[in-house]
């Protein structure tokens, strides 16, 4: 059995649904980072944990990516597996985004690939609000990086990403929340 790089076709996006759903959406009550209470949770580790399924979501990613991307840049934590799967998969190097630098060792917020001067493409894993996006743009935008793109697995904004448009960030989701929901009623 090989590797799931080793795939030659991506899964299509309503299979991928259904295989997130099937082992990330969670029900009960979950308070969001934005505050927000939910009775569903996408339970993004579990599908980032998956080496199969992080495999697809990766394959499936990989045509969203801006053409001029020289580095991916993953958000920690949800973003920085994703980050890793694409650039395995692209050969794009990837930087790994700290909430906010450490206070020892390099003492950097972006470690990995060097983003100063480069063209950044924010990976995340799950949209909300996007409130973390901002912020963590800001910064990589302070160390010289030209930032204009988000790529996300799961888009659950409300209002598909009002805060990053805010900020001149274009958001690309590989899925939607209504997707998923439309891949949920399916499946029951």
């Amino acid at each position: 059995m090989g590797s799931a790089f080793d795939r030659l076709m991506p899964m299509p996006p309503e299979s991928l649904a259904t295989r997130v759903n099937s082992i990330a959406r969670l029900t009960g009550q979950f308070t969001l980072r934005s505050g927000q209470i939910a009775t569903e949770y996408f339970d993004k580790y579990r599908f980032e944990a998956d080496p199969v399924l992080l495999a697809d979501i990766a394959a499936a990613m990989v045509p969203l990516l801006p053409a001029a991307t020289q580095v991916l840049a993953g958000l920690e934590l949800g973003g920085v597996p994703i980050a890793t799967a694409l650039s395995l998969r692209t050969g794009i190097p990837a930087a790994f985004v700290r909430k906010e630098a450490k206070a020892y060792g390099t003492a950097r917020l972006a470690e990995g690939a060097e983003v100063a001067g480069k063209r950044v493409t924010v990976i995340e894993d799950v949209i909300t609000t996007g409130g973390q996006v901002v912020i963590s743009t800001a910064e990589l935008r302070a160390l010289g990086a030209v930032v204009d793109h988000v790529v996300c697995v799961i888009d659950r904004s409300a209002d598909h990403g009002a805060a990053l448009a805010a900020e001149g960030l274009t958001m690309i989701s590989l899925l939607t929340r209504a997707e998923l929901d439309v891949a949920e009623a399916q499946r029951t």
